[in-house]
């Protein structure tokens, strides 16, 4: 968890990650990530105006004072970025990451700490990397996730499975559901998405069935009477993301799937392929239902689709068959 009064940080990251914290509400893995962006581009510049001779992670940055700040170029910037390429081997979606994360931060000083006077990043050209396709279960695949999980004689690990593989929710929208989050009534559920931003997630009749009888079970259980949560640990206490992710871990080793890349967001993908390839779900559909920010993120599920109708094409077994004459005269 990040630390938003670290005695090593000067005032100024302290207080940007308190921003980003209580008013831009960002998730606490996002804050992390722009900390450490941050904190090595500091320790970058510190080292070029200072010498120390330290390696950057062994700077000081604690007396950085703010008339440094306002000396960064975008020149910096620039040196900075090819510094991670060049000698950190940063990938071009972790090169991009970086430079997000100084926008953010520079941003910030400029329009809200008003501490400097030109944002240095707001000329700043830098190829967006490309967008990679998504991985996901196929149907077939799916099927024999969910039937290894039934197998496994937990009705508390099948409802989870189900509900990720047909609601698209995020591992943070598992874990945090309370039984009072579910109305069985109008059959859908309360989830807090990013930035705590509430939305419903409306069930079908394979997860009404799973929660159903997972709840026979936890109700029967008197230790954990008091628990809001609806998934718990042996502990009888919420269960933690940790232990979700190792159960599909196990899950998908059993069904035969491991050495996929899949993970608990992967399923997610699965849900939302699913649906786009299969169902009636438009790309405005699955925007709501995935509580996306923007369309465009959702689109991405468009481009599978697009990837299938290319395999569709290459699998026709005439895309072999040519012509063994040669070209005709026009």
């Amino acid at each position: 968890m990040t630390n938003y009064n670290n005695s090593s940080n000067p005032e100024f990251l302290n207080n940007y990650l308190v921003h980003v914290k209580i008013v831009k509400l960002l998730a606490e893995r996002t804050i992390e990530e722009y900390y450490t962006d941050i904190r090595l581009f500091l320790r970058f510049v510190y080292e070029n105006n200072h010498n120390t001779g330290k390696p950057l992670e062994e700077i000081d940055i604690r007396e950085m004072s703010v008339a440094e700040l306002r000396k960064i170029s975008i020149s910096d910037i620039y040196n900075f970025i090819f510094y991670t390429s060049d000698e950190r081997r940063n990938k071009d979606r972790a090169r991009y990451r970086k430079i997000s994360s100084l926008r953010s931060f520079f941003k910030y000083l400029e329009k809200v700490a008003h501490l400097i006077d030109e944002n240095p990043t707001k000329d700043l050209d830098v190829p967006v990397p490309k967008a990679s396709l998504p991985k996901f279960l196929s149907l077939n695949e799916s099927l024999r996730l969910l039937e290894t999980a039934d197998s496994a004689d937990s009705k508390r690990d099948y409802c989870i499975i189900t509900l990720f593989l047909n609601c698209g929710m995020r591992l943070s929208e598992l874990v945090g559901i309370n039984i009072n989050d579910i109305d069985f009534y109008e059959n859908r559920l309360k989830v807090l998405g990013k930035r705590s931003k509430e939305r419903m997630v409306y069930l079908n009749s394979a997860c009404v069935d799973a929660l159903n009888k997972y709840l026979d079970i936890r109700r029967n259980n008197p230790k954990a009477a008091d628990e809001p949560a609806l998934f718990i640990s042996n502990q009888n206490h919420r269960i933690s993301k940790r232990r979700v992710q190792q159960i599909v871990e196990d899950t998908l080793t059993k069904a035969g799937l491991d050495g996929k890349g899949i993970t608990t967001h992967k399923l997610r993908h699965t849900a939302a392929t699913l649906m786009y390839q299969y169902g009636d779900a438009d790309v405005l559909t699955l925007k709501e239902l995935l509580g996306h920010a923007s369309i465009s993120t959702t689109e991405i599920y468009t481009h599978l689709n697009d990837e299938n109708v290319r395999n569709a094409i290459e699998s026709n077994p005439l895309s072999n068959i040519k012509s063994d004459k040669p070209g005709a005269k026009k």
